[in-house]
């Protein structure tokens, strides 16, 4: 498999305005002494001045240069029946199934809703600040729907940063492995308040009709100024109707958080859609102490809102609800007929807005999306400033940045001809530079992280070595 060849190996696919001048490498240790980066600014900008928002960008765009291309002149069925008896890694999907974005750039989509760690680290109580953490782990995955383009697969050393003072944090990812591809990606609050850190390798099942992405890789989110740790494993994700018919996406399986001082647990179950539909979207679960006495209700939608309540009055309303009659919308047969008679994976109806119960507590609602998001890949705000690039921001950013990765570029421009041929010669490069260092007999050298243990779960983890801000990038390689 080699670069963005994969189709089946890529389709998956975060209060404060101080600076981080304040840490020092003695005193400054996450609860699991992992080190903050020391780095005395964000390399930005003249002496004496203020750093810029993000990167040298005061506003944030609101829409992409060029729109969406069409997919509708593209078959994938097209492509696989002329392919039938060789590996799925060979075959190569055209980029048009493609959205303009690496996908160290999707995982920094985490970020969007990080206004909840903030909350979080203020929190006086255990409980409130599960609350906070179960909110933020639900929202990461929320950018998700509707997001039926594939990011193009990071190049081996590619990298990604995001500096967001008007949201508190900076961010900062790395390509560390191509055989198995590994992302790994480290964010700290400029208030000295959290720490965000983990490494990702979806393991892909190509299930006929739909593409399953089940995560590998533990995310850990440290608060720094209650001394602890919560770490957990983001549900699966699957990919319908990826052969004929209308793409969509559902989010199914288990997460749980654990609090590594206390004990207390998170257990919140992601729905699978059901047999008409009716479980699409819909999260629930409880907080649990050490004794696994529940304390705290959560349900909602990972793609609408989440909210809390009190166990006993969660009950009372559910007994309430059992003695009633409640009448059932009809629904949309299950595998419907589509084109060539081929059988597709229905697309569920949009069911009716979450049914709050009453006394309960709003934990987190997503962000409305632009107007014109449908001609943008389903882009939330938040997503479209991620490729951004204003002038002068190449002498800021390491030469190993999506944002100056050309085919990539070149997509979000609308020159879908440069894109096709971008990407090739840069899978092309990156293939010559694998030979040459098995001929060479020499491994690849990781810049910005390094293999270790998870300072809080002892597995297997890729973890921050610091000083990307000091913004020392004469060795980096160049993959471009």
């Amino acid at each position: 498999m080699n670069g963005d060849e994969e189709f089946f190996d890529a389709v998956t696919g975060f209060d404060s305005d101080n600076s981080s001048g304040e840490f020092s490498e003695a005193s400054q240790r996450a609860p699991g002494g992992l080190p903050v980066d020391t780095s005395k600014s964000n390399g930005i900008g003249e002496a004496g001045e203020r750093p810029p928002q993000e990167n040298g960008i005061q506003r944030h765009r609101t829409s992409l240069p060029a729109p969406m291309f069409t997919r509708s002149d593209f078959s994938v069925w097209g492509i696989l029946k002329k392919c039938i008896g060789l590996e799925l890694s060979k075959i190569t999907m055209p980029i048009a199934f493609n959205e303009p974005l690496s996908f160290l750039q999707r995982i920094t989509e985490y970020m969007e809703h990080i206004y909840l760690v903030h909350r979080a680290s203020r929190q006086p109580q255990a409980l409130e600040r599960m609350q906070c953490v179960a909110a933020f782990a639900v929202s990461a995955v929320a950018s998700q729907w509707e997001r039926t383009g594939k990011p193009f697969n990071p190049l081996l050393g590619e990298t990604y940063e995001l500096i967001r003072e008007d949201l508190g944090f900076r961010f900062i990812s790395e390509q560390v492995s191509h055989h198995p591809p590994v992302s790994a990606f480290y964010s700290e609050g400029l208030g000295q308040d959290f720490l965000f850190h983990g490494s990702i390798y979806p393991k892909l099942k190509f299930w006929g009709k739909s593409v399953e992405a089940e995560p590998r890789g533990t995310i850990t989110l440290e608060l720094l100024r209650h001394n602890e740790a919560y770490t957990w494993t983001n549900p699966t994700c699957c990919v319908h109707n990826v052969i004929i018919g209308k793409l969509w996406i559902e989010q199914y399986g288990t997460m749980e958080i654990l609090n590594h001082r206390t004990g207390d647990k998170c257990v919140l179950h992601f729905r699978p859609c059901g047999l008409f539909g009716k479980e699409l979207h819909k999260v629930e679960g409880h907080i649990q102490d050490k004794n696994k006495k529940k304390l705290f209700i959560i349900y909602g939608k990972w793609t609408e809102c989440l909210w809390g309540i009190d166990p006993a009055a969660y009950e009372s309303f559910r007994k309430q609800e059992r003695r009633g009659e409640t009448p059932r919308k009809s629904q949309p047969g299950i595998g419907v007929e589509d084109a060539d008679t081929e059988v597709v994976d229905a697309v569920p109806e949009v069911q009716d807005t979450v049914q709050v119960i009453p006394g309960s507590r709003l934990l987190w609602r997503i962000n409305t999306r632009p107007p014109n998001s449908a001609q943008m890949y389903n882009f939330t705000s938040f997503t479209v400033s991620l490729n951004e690039l204003q002038t002068g921001m190449e002498k800021i950013l390491a030469p190993t940045d999506c944002r100056l990765r050309p085919d990539i570029r070149s997509m979000e421009n609308g020159n879908m001809d440069l894109a096709s041929q971008e990407k090739e010669r840069l899978e092309e490069k990156q293939r010559e530079a694998r030979k040459g260092r098995a001929k060479e007999d020499t491994e690849w050298q990781t810049r910005w992280f390094h293999q270790g243990r998870n300072p809080h779960t002892g597995t297997p983890d890729w973890l921050y070595s610091g000083g990307y801000f000091e913004r020392d990038f004469s060795g980096c390689p160049d993959i471009y």
